[in-house]
C-alpha cells in the first residue's frame, strides 16, 4: 500500500465479519475498498485462539456463510484448525487477496468533515475512506484481570487467546483461571499431561454434553453433488435454534427440563457429592451462555485436578491464593493455595468496553468510547449518533446466546449494502448520521424486550452486562426478526450531511469475479 491511499470503504478487521463484508462489498459491484488486519494473516478469533481443544459450539454447517457453503466439514462441530481453513478458502474464492492489507494495526481513525472521509492512521501509513466498516469483533481483546502479585509471579502466564506455544505444560502445575467456554475446552486438553491443575471457579457453567460426531464420507458425497441436502441441513439447524430462542427471550421458566437434563451430565462424571455441589450453578440456564462439552466433567473429576469454587484472590511468588474459596479436589484434597508453574487466563475478553472506540473520533471531536461512556448504543446494531459514514459489523445488541453469529453477520451485510446505496444516491460528499431519536427508540424498544429474557431475569451476572447493568451485547429475539429489522435502510432514521469541498473520485476499475 502506498504512504496515502484513498478508498470507497475501509473494512477493518478479517474474521468473519470483515471479509464477509468485503465479500459482499464485491459482489454488489463495489471493488473500491481495503481490508485492514492488524495481524499478519486473516481468520479474526479463529486465527487468535489456538490453545489446546480449540473448536465451535455451533454446529458446522451453521457456522459458514449461506454464500459459501462448505460439504467438507468432517465434524458436526468443527475445530478451529478446520474453520480457519474455511476462511482462507473464501478469501481465495471471492479474489480478496488484492484488497487485503496485513499487518496494517489502526491507530487512529478521524472524520473529516470538510472532506467528508475518514482519515485513518495505520502502522504502515495514511488511508483515507468514504466510509468506514468496523468489523474487529467483541473477541478480540483479551481481558486479563489486575491480580496483585500477578507482575511478581515467576513462572508463565498467558491468555487462551494468546497461547505461548513454547511452553511445554507437560508435567507442570497449571492454574487455570475462568470457567468460561475456552476454559472448558481447555481444562480436558491440558489435565490428561499436567502433574497438577488447579482450577479456579469464579461461578460455575451450566454445560450440557457436545454431540459431537464425524460426518461420514457418504454425507460429504451428498451434500457435494447434491448441494441442496446441504442448504436443506444448515435450514433444519437453524429452525431449531429459532424455536429454541423464545424459551430464553419470552419463557424462561420453560427451561427447567434443560437444567435437568444439565444436572445428570454432571451426575454422570461427577461421583464425589461435594465437587458436585461445587459444579452445580445456582442461576437459571441460558442466564449465561450454556456450554457444551463431554470431557469437562470427567477432566474435573481426575485425582490431578483440584477445583477452588472461588476466584483468584492474589499471587505471591509461586503461589496463588483463592478468594476465600474451598477447593474440591478430583481426589486428594487441596486447599485455598497451591503452587503452580504456570496461570493460564481464560477470563473472556473486552465486549462491552471495546478497545477500538477509543481510537474513533466522530464529527463531534469526541472518541466512540466517550461517546458510549454511558453503555454502547447503536441504530440497529449498526450506525452510532456523531459518526457519520461508520458501520459496525456484530454491533451493539446483536450478538446471540444460542445460534450461529454468522445469521446476524449476513443480515448486517444487508444493511450496509443498502446503506451504501442510499449512500450513492445522495451524490458525492454525502454523509450520513443516526438521528438521535431513532437510536433512542431502537435501544429502547431492545431494553424493554431484554427485560423478561433468561439474560434478565437469571439470577446472575454475565459478560454480556456493562458496568451498568445492561445487557449491551445480545438480540432479544429471533434471526428472522433482525434479518427483517436490517433488510433496508430507512432515511428517514438518518440525517444528510453534504460536504462543501468534497469533490468526487474515480474509484480503481478491476475485474469483479
Amino acid at each position: 500500500m502506498a504512504k496515502h491511499e484513498h478508498v470507497r470503504v475501509a473494512v477493518i478487521g478479517s474474521g468473519f465479519g470483515g471479509l464477509g463484508a468485503a465479500v459482499r462489498l464485491r459482489r454488489e459491484g463495489i471493488t473500491d475498498f481495503v481490508v485492514l488486519e492488524r495481524a499478519g494473516s486473516v481468520g479474526g478469533t479463529w486465527r487468535d485462539n489456538s490453545y489446546p481443544g480449540c473448536a465451535c459450539d455451533v454446529p458446522s454447517h451453521l457456522y459458514s456463510f449461506s454464500f459459501a457453503p462448505n460439504p467438507d466439514w468432517p465434524r458436526t462441530f468443527s475445530g478451529r484448525r478446520h474453520i480457519r481453513a474455511y476462511l482462507e478458502r473464501v478469501t481465495d474464492t471471492f479474489g480478496l487477496r488484492p484488497h487485503i492489507r496485513l499487518d496494517h494495526e489502526v491507530r487512529l481513525m478521524r472524520w473529516i468533515a470538510d472532506e467528508a472521509h475518514w482519515k485513518i492512521e495505520t502502522s504502515r501509513g495514511i488511508v483515507t475512506a468514504d466510509v468506514v466498516v468496523s468489523a474487529t469483533g467483541a473477541l478480540s481483546d483479551p481481558k486479563v484481570p489486575d491480580v496483585p502479585g500477578l507482575d511478581s509471579f515467576p513462572g508463565k502466564v498467558f491468555h487462551s487467546a494468546r497461547w505461548d506455544h513454547d511452553y511445554d505444560t507437560r508435567g507442570k502445575r497449571v492454574a487455570v483461571v475462568g470457567t468460561g467456554a475456552s476454559a472448558i475446552q481447555i481444562v480436558p486438553a491440558l489435565q490428561p499431561g499436567v502433574a497438577r491443575l488447579t482450577l479456579f471457579q469464579r461461578t460455575p457453567p451450566w454445560v450440557l454434553p457436545r454431540t459431537d460426531r464425524a460426518i461420514t464420507a457418504a454425507e460429504r458425497w451428498l451434500h457435494r453433488k447434491v448441494p441442496v441436502t446441504g442448504a436443506a441441513r444448515r435450514r433444519l439447524l437453524w429452525g431449531i435454534r429459532e424455536l429454541q430462542v423464545q424459551a430464553f427471550t419470552k419463557w424462561p421458566q420453560e427451561l427447567g427440563l434443560v437444567e435437568r437434563l444439565a444436572k445428570a451430565n454432571i451426575a454422570r462424571a461427577v461421583k464425589d457429592p461435594a465437587l458436585r455441589a461445587a459444579l452445580t450453578p445456582s442461576y437459571r440456564i441460558g442466564c449465561k451462555r450454556i456450554l457444551l462439552s463431554s470431557t469437562y466433567y470427567p477432566a474435573l473429576a481426575r485425582p490431578n485436578v483440584d477445583v477452588v469454587a472461588s476466584g483468584l484472590a492474589e499471587v505471591r511468588g509461586s503461589t496463588v491464593v483463592a478468594a476465600g474459596g474451598t477447593s474440591q479436589a478430583g481426589g486428594s484434597g487441596g486447599g485455598t493455595e497451591a503452587e503452580v508453574d504456570a496461570i493460564v487466563f481464560g477470563t473472556g475478553f473486552h465486549v462491552t468496553d471495546l478497545p477500538i472506540a477509543k481510537r474513533v473520533v466522530g464529527a463531534d471531536g469526541i472518541t466512540l468510547a466517550e461517546a458510549w461512556k454511558d453503555g454502547m448504543e447503536s441504530l440497529r446494531g449498526a450506525t452510532t449518533v456523531g459518526f457519520p459514514n461508520w458501520m459496525t459489523v456484530v454491533g451493539p445488541n446483536t450478538g446471540l446466546g444460542n445460534s450461529s453469529m454468522i445469521l446476524m453477520i449476513e443480515a448486517q451485510l444487508n444493511y450496509l449494502a443498502d446503506y451504501l446505496r442510499a449512500l450513492g444516491s445522495l451524490g458525492a460528499g454525502a454523509s450520513l448520521t443516526p438521528r438521535p431519536a431513532a437510536v433512542d427508540a431502537w435501544n429502547h424498544r431492545v431494553q424493554e424486550r431484554m427485560k423478561r429474557t433468561v439474560w434478565s431475569t437469571g439470577g446472575c451476572s454475565s459478560w454480556y452486562l456493562d458496568a451498568r447493568g445492561r445487557n449491551t451485547t445480545l438480540w432479544p429475539g429471533t434471526t428472522t426478526e433482525f434479518r427483517r429489522a436490517t433488510r433496508a435502510v430507512d432515511l428517514g432514521e438518518y440525517d444528510v450531511v453534504h460536504a462543501p469541498t468534497a469533490t468526487t473520485r474515480t474509484p480503481r476499475k478491476e475485474s469483479v469475479r
